[in-house]
């Protein structure tokens, strides 16, 4: 294996064959493990609360705790990618990924699994918060497009994947082995991703330590007070908490201003296209969320489908996501993402209001088509999307740019649940059906955003 990756000499323009394929697994073995371990514990969170004795507010920090702390880590380890090498930054997360599992996996009690995961979590923000910019140096810049379809495929197939692989596991198995998995592909990962993967031009600029620590002290808090304004509403410690963070962020602005490679990358988001494609992400992810969570209590509360029935409805969209998404990843090789993105998104939001209009007594056909209609639009919009927001950026931004598609697809993301929990905390009989209304609203918003990257430059 070793003399099959070494030899391989790197070029400006990508790496050559053998050593691009090892490097391609590297990163699909990576995202995979990131992305799933995001969902995988979901379904054992009720046994971990039986076996520790545990309360359901508490266990729930489990799953919480890996989001948060990627989140907050990914602009400060996307800037140290920068300084010390995305290849560094990415095997150390591997690393501290790896060994994190380790440690989830043989936790005797929730705060130690939730202090591991949180440890988990930061190796995981290392993976991809320059997961994109080795993507660009790994593959030629005419094959960029396809690059970033397989990775889009790679992410879909494994967040789509995570309820049935922990429910496999699940069935033969105890909870820790949903992180004894995580072993032996670290190891594997981490054997070849050291001599496989692309070195790339490091920065000579200082790190900003202080940069690091008021974005993710900004960040975390707006993350926190989002969750707390879906589960308590507008209280007291939600506002504190967005007070908090506007506070920190007005300072890492003062303190930000006039730098060349800011944390929080400013400097990307006033490339036109850069600002208006992570603003559509952004939307986007709002619908992707909005649908993932809201559309299960339609399906099972109002149109009465059984619980298998409800897992069938909803494969129709990630499906279609992931048979598209290296098609149009090819496609945006040729067509600009604006053009693409546009029409995926057009798609998208025919597909939600194809959804509105569902007959009284819909048979499991129906909502398959239409929801598989909404994977293809946002399919096209999603790689071509990807590839805008760091193929129009410098190249020695790419860590920064990665950070900036990663933080736009969490942001929305738990921007998406956090509308959820508030449509249904105020409106519980009408929340389902309000949550494909207000993702239809996302959609048109996202498309209309798209449209602009046509009229403008970088």
């Amino acid at each position: 294996m070793t003399g099959a990756v070494a030899p391989a000499a790197q070029h400006a323009d990508g790496l050559d064959p053998p050593r691009r394929y090892w490097a391609i697994a590297v990163i699909a073995i990576a995202i995979v493990m990131a992305v799933m371990d995001g969902t995988l514990i979901n379904l054992a969170l009720p046994l971990i609360a039986l076996e520790m004795d545990a309360s359901p507010s508490l266990v729930i920090w489990i799953v919480s705790a890996y989001q948060l702390a990627i989140t907050v880590s990914l602009f400060p380890l996307s800037a140290l990618g920068e300084r010390l090498g995305y290849r560094e930054v990415y095997c150390a997360g591997l690393l501290v990924f790896t060994l994190a599992s380790l440690v989830c996996a043989l936790s005797d009690s929730v705060p130690m699994l939730i202090a591991a995961r949180v440890l988990q979590g930061l190796g995981a923000s290392g993976v991809m918060s320059v997961n994109l910019a080795l993507v660009r140096f790994i593959y030629p810049r005419n094959l960029l497009g396809r690059g970033i379809g397989y990775n889009g495929l790679i992410v879909a197939l494994a967040a789509s994947a995570g309820p049935t692989v922990a429910s496999g596991l699940l069935s033969v198995a105890s909870w820790q082995w949903l992180f004894g998995v995580n072993l032996p592909l670290g190891i594997a990962a981490l054997a070849i991703g050291s001599k496989a993967l692309p070195g790339n031009p490091k920065s000579r600029s200082p790190i900003d330590w202080t940069g690091a620590a008021l974005s993710a002290a900004a960040i975390g808090f707006f993350i926190y007070a989002l969750d707390g304004l879906g589960r308590d509403g507008a209280s007291r410690s939600a506002l504190a908490q967005f007070a908090a963070s506007a506070i920190l962020m007005f300072g890492l602005y003062l303190h930000q201003r006039g730098k060349t490679r800011p944390i929080i990358p400013l400097d990307l988001l006033r490339i036109p296209v850069v600002g208006l494609s992570s603003l559509t992400a952004v939307l986007c992810y709002v619908v992707q969320s909005l649908a993932y969570v809201g559309m299960p209590f339609l399906f099972h509360d109002e149109l009465g489908f059984s619980v298998v029935e409800v897992g069938i409805a909803m494969t129709g969209w990630p499906l279609a996501l992931a048979a598209v998404s290296p098609l149009s990843g090819r496609l945006s090789d040729r067509f600009s993402a604006g053009r693409l993105g546009t029409i995926g998104l057009s798609v998208l939001a025919l597909g939600l209001s194809l959804m509105i209009l569902l007959p009284d007594q819909p048979s499991i056909l129906d909502v398959v088509w239409r929801m598989a209609l909404c994977g293809i639009g946002f399919g096209l919009f999603q790689s071509p999307n990807s590839k805008a927001i760091v193929g129009s950026s410098p190249a020695d931004r790419s860590g920064a740019s990665s950070a900036l598609q990663s933080a736009a697809r969490l942001f929305g993301q738990t921007l998406g649940a956090t509308f959820v929990a508030i449509l249904f905390a105020s409106h519980p009989d009408a929340a389902a059906q309000g949550t494909l209304y207000l993702a239809l609203a996302c959609a048109l918003g996202a498309c209309l955003t798209s449209f602009f990257r046509t009229l403008v430059r970088n």
